[in-house]
């Protein structure tokens, strides 16, 4: 028999943003020209791969936009109300006739100490299976987003990407954290991720709130 894959990822949002191997990503804010701005993601070639609109720009508090880097939209996230209390996000990506598809959900954490220093768990819907060998499809965030430093995990405990701030990057900027790296592991949707960076961006009033 061969060799059993290490990961094996479906797309959440589109398989066209995956890759065969490790992508590192950066993630740069938008000059404050306007509060919730959002930011700009590169690859290592420094082209923009993909940008998120915030609330600035799109002129709805708690929606965020995914494009690619010719413009056409990828993922629109909602934050919405389930009650008084409770407030839940939503990824919808978009069916080949351009019609919305619900994508992944995750419950905004009530506390800051959550976001801090807890787990995040986003459930993801529709086909696309992100641990292969389980009927609830799940993802969670461990770590701290304020401090650079927290990954993504499936629902097997594997790290499918990571928040990171690069010694180049921190040689360069200091301790600016308007500029980081996002690593994506093989074969993980980029797309999907993303969407996940810019409900943590919001969360923590950073790029995408107004």
């Amino acid at each position: 028999m061969g060799a059993r894959s290490s990961q094996t990822v479906d797309p959440v949002v589109s398989r066209r943003y995956s890759s065969e191997s490790e992508v590192v990503l950066v993630v740069r804010r938008r000059p404050q020209m306007v509060n919730g701005g959002g930011f700009v993601v590169s690859n290592s070639k420094q082209q923009i791969v993909f940008r998120v609109d915030g609330c600035g720009v799109l002129g709805t508090k708690g929606k965020l936009l995914l494009t690619n880097s010719d413009g056409d939209d990828l993922l629109l996230i909602r934050k919405m109300a389930l009650n008084m209390v409770h407030k839940k996000w939503k990824g919808f990506g978009y069916d080949k006739e351009g019609a919305e598809k619900l994508a992944f959900t995750l419950k905004d954490p009530k506390d800051s100490c959550l976001v801090q220093n807890g787990s995040i768990r986003i459930s993801v819907h529709g086909k696309p299976n992100i641990s292969s060998n389980r009927s609830n499809k799940y993802v969670e965030i461990k770590g701290s987003f304020t401090d650079r430093d927290c990954n993504i995990m499936d629902s097997d405990g594997r790290a499918i990407a990571q928040v990171r701030r690069e010694k180049e990057i921190e040689e360069m900027v200091g301790n600016n954290k308007d500029l980081y790296n996002v690593i994506v592991k093989a074969k993980v949707d980029q797309s999907f991720i993303l969407g996940l960076i810019a409900i943590l961006d919001y969360i923590h009033g950073e790029s995408t709130i107004c």
